[in-house]
C-alpha cells in the first residue's frame, strides 16, 4: 500500500513493503486506486525469489515472494488493522503463533479438471476466475495428496469436474481419521475440519486455555462441525453441547464422541441462530463460524444465553472484528493470531471475551 501525490491510497499488486518502484494504475476511484508494478527500481530486503513454477498464476499462494518473517508481520498487522478500523476495538493481538512449517501442511485439496487445447488438465482455479491452472505438484499439500494428484494426471477426467481429496484417501466419498492431542476424529468429505493439523493443535490449545473450563461448567459450541472443538474443550467440562446445521457432520460428531469415550457431550442438528436453548445457561460459548461470520440471529442467541465468557475463532479478520464489536455486553480480554495457512493471505484469529461486570445473566 502506498499513497499518490493527491493523498489517495493505492494498492500495488505484488509489491513488498520497502520496494521502490514505478507503478501503472489499473483502476481509479475517489479514494482508493489499484496499480501494478511497471518497473522495480530497488527491491525490498523482504523480497525473495518465488520457489514455485506456477506462482502467482494459480492463485493458491500469495506470499511466496516475501520472507516468512515478513508474512507473519503482515498477517498480524491485518488482524490488528481490522480490530481498529472495522470493530472499533482497542484490544490488539500481540502475537501470531506458528508451527514454522510453511509447506506440505494441507490435509485437503480441491482440484478442478478442464479441457484446454484439446487436452484434459487438472489443477487449481486461477485467482478470481474459473480458469484452471494446471499444477504438477503443489508445495502446500501433504505428500499423499500430491501422490493422488499424480495418479489423477495419468488418467485425467475428460469432462469438467471438481475433485475433493483429504489426506489418506483417494476417492471423493471416503472419510479419514485425524488425531489431535490423543483425540481421534472421523472427518467426512462434506464436513469441515481445519486444513493444517499441526496448526489446528496450536489453535485448539489456545482456545482451551482461553475457555479455562472446570468440571462443574457447561460448554456450548456453535457451528461445531464434526465436534472437534466441542470434544477438545468439552473434556474439561461437566457437559458440552455442539450445534451444527450439517446433518452428516452431526453424525460424525456423535461418532467422534463415542470413539473418544466422552459421554457428557451431545450434538444437535440445528441452525445456530434458531435453535431453542431453553433454560440452558452455558458458562462458555465457543464459536468458529464460516468466513461470513455470525448472523444477527446467532449474536442474539449468544447474548440471550449470556455466558460468562466467549471464545471466538475466525478465519476472516474483518468479520471477526465486526462481530466482536457487535457483542455489546462483552469486552475483549485476549487475542492471538494463528498462521493456519502459510504462504497464503489467510490468517486465523482467536479471542477471549468476558461478560462486562454491569451485564447480568
Amino acid at each position: 500500500m502506498a499513497r499518490l501525490g493527491d493523498g489517495r491510497v493505492v494498492f500495488v499488486v505484488g509489491a513488498v513493503r520497502g520496494d521502490i518502484c514505478k507503478v501503472s494504475l489499473i483502476s481509479e476511484h475517489p479514494q482508493i486506486c489499484r496499480a501494478e508494478i511497471a518497473d522495480l527500481i530497488q527491491p525490498s530486503h523482504h523480497r525473495i525469489e518465488p520457489d514455485c513454477p506456477v506462482y502467482p498464476k494459480c492463485g493458491g499462494c500469495n506470499f511466496r515472494h516475501i520472507t516468512y518473517e515478513e508474512e507473519l508481520w503482515a498477517k498480524l498487522k491485518r488482524v490488528n488493522d481490522a480490530l481498529e478500523r472495522i470493530g472499533g476495538i482497542s484490544a490488539r493481538a500481540d502475537e501470531i503463533i506458528s508451527t514454522g512449517q510453511i509447506d506440505g501442511y494441507r490435509n485437503k485439496a480441491v482440484f478442478h479438471s478442464a479441457r484446454q487445447g484439446g487436452n484434459a488438465v487438472i489443477g487449481f482455479y486461477r485467482a478470481g476466475s474459473h480458469d484452471v491452472c494446471p499444477v504438477g505438484r503443489c508445495m502446500l499439500l501433504h505428500d499423499e495428496l500430491n501422490d493422488a494428484l499424480s495418479k489423477l494426471q495419468r488418467n485425467p477426467f475428460q469432462k469438467e469436474r471438481t475433485i475433493t481429496l483429504r489426506t489418506g484417501q483417494n476417492s471423493v466419498d471416503a472419510s479419514v481419521e485425524i488425531t489431535l492431542d490423543g483425540l481421534v476424529f472421523r472427518v467426512s468429505n462434506t464436513s469441515f475440519f481445519q486444513v493444517n493439523n499441526s496448526a489446528a493443535l496450536l489453535l485448539y490449545k489456545k482456545a482451551r486455555e482461553y475457555a479455562a473450563l472446570s468440571k462443574n461448567e457447561v460448554l456450548v459450541d456453535l457451528y461445531c462441525g464434526v465436534g472437534s472443538l466441542t470434544l477438545f474443550l468439552g473434556r474439561d467440562a461437566r457437559y458440552a453441547l455442539g450445534v451444527e446445521n450439517n446433518p452428516l457432520a452431526v453424525d460424525d460428531a456423535r461418532d467422534n464422541a463415542r470413539r473418544n469415550g466422552i459421554s457428557h457431550a451431545d450434538f444437535i442438528y440445528a441452525d445456530a441462530a434458531k435453535w431453542d436453548a431453553g433454560s440452558l445457561r452455558p458458562d462458555c460459548v465457543v464459536v468458529d463460524p464460516p468466513r461470513k461470520g455470525l448472523s444477527k440471529g446467532a449474536i442474539q442467541k449468544i447474548l440471550e444465553m449470556s455466558p460468562s465468557r466467549i471464545v471466538y475463532i475466525s478465519c476472516d479478520p474483518a468479520t471477526f472484528a465486526r462481530d466482536i464489536g457487535n457483542l455489546r455486553d462483552y469486552e475483549v480480554q485476549q487475542i492471538c493470531a494463528v498462521d493456519m495457512f502459510p504462504r497464503t493471505a489467510n490468517v486465523e484469529c482467536c479471542a477471549l471475551l468476558r461478560r462486562k461486570l454491569h451485564s447480568s445473566p
